[in-house]
């Protein structure tokens, strides 16, 4: 059993664009508690099957990433594509947590086993880039300072410990859409992270840096930013802000109860997950 952790964007700032008009990121990521559970074994052909509340979402789509990198990485390798693959979906899908690079990442892990590839782990960040940008840095499954288009991965200082709570109003938003919807100009690149001594000094830092996505994903889903507004307005929270591309936001937190206590709070029908960051 693999666990595909949900990946968040503590801060994210777009610094430029390239000739190919991918646009260049500077990012604070993080894994949180949350997962999805992929599970692999032997078969004599190629199959998916999905569960869990998530599994709906991706019911009609035939060629999702978990198959793209089954497939990929059995090329590579030169075997037979076989494996029965069962993932349980817990992450939102389309929500800016990077639900799917993570799965794809899980089963580029699993398969290796099953498949007893002997592959440089050079090779296997290479294979997972061209299934996304996200894909590498879900491989690696720690938290990271990103940059380039987010192929360009740093180990970064200790996180201290805090809570999270994710919440989500239930709008799906497409990462291109919302890059497409950005105005205005690029942020400076920033100075190297320092090593953060507690909360306090990682709070500074977020506030400093922020997401840059933020108005242009209010733009296409207004609703964000009442999340944003409820989960400032709530007890207890150090830090608010989007996730990634969105429409996820999230909010830090001292201690779990506190994170929980605000969850119970959140208006009803808005997603919502109280957790921590997974070390490493």
């Amino acid at each position: 059993m693999r666990l595909a952790h949900a990946k968040v964007n503590l801060w994210l700032n777009v610094v430029g664009r390239r000739a190919d008009g991918y646009h260049l990121l500077d990012s604070l990521i993080a894994f949180v508690d949350l997962a999805d559970m992929l599970e692999v074994r032997p078969s004599d052909r190629l199959s998916l099957a999905l569960e869990g509340p998530g599994a709906g979402q991706l019911a009609g789509d035939p060629d999702n990433l978990v198959l793209k990198a089954a497939r990929l990485l059995a090329g590579r390798a030169g075997v037979a594509p076989r494996a029965a693959i069962r993932l349980a979906k817990y992450i939102p899908v389309a929500a800016g947590l990077g639900g799917g690079s993570a799965d794809a990442a899980a089963a580029l892990h699993a398969l290796v086993d099953l498949w007893r590839v002997a592959m440089p782990m050079e090779e296997l960040f290479d294979l997972a880039s061209t299934l996304g940008a996200d894909v590498p840095m879900c491989l690696a499954g720690r938290a990271a300072l990103v940059s380039g288009v987010g192929e360009v991965l740093r180990p970064a200082p200790p996180l201290p410990a805090c809570a999270i709570l994710l919440v989500n109003p239930g709008t799906p938003l497409a990462t291109p859409a919302v890059f497409t919807a950005r105005r205005g100009g690029f942020s400076p690149l920033p100075p190297a992270a320092p090593r953060w001594r507690d909360l306090d000094e990682l709070v500074a830092a977020l506030a400093a840096r922020g997401n840059d996505l933020t108005s242009a994903a209010i733009s296409l889903s207004p609703a964000i930013a009442n999340v944003l507004d409820v989960l400032r307005q709530g007890e207890g929270a150090r830090y608010v802000a989007m996730s990634g591309s969105g429409a996820t936001c999230f909010a830090l937190y001292d201690t779990l109860d506190v994170a929980r206590g605000a969850a119970a709070r959140m208006p009803e029908g808005w997603w919502r997950h109280a957790g921590t960051l997974v070390a490493g």
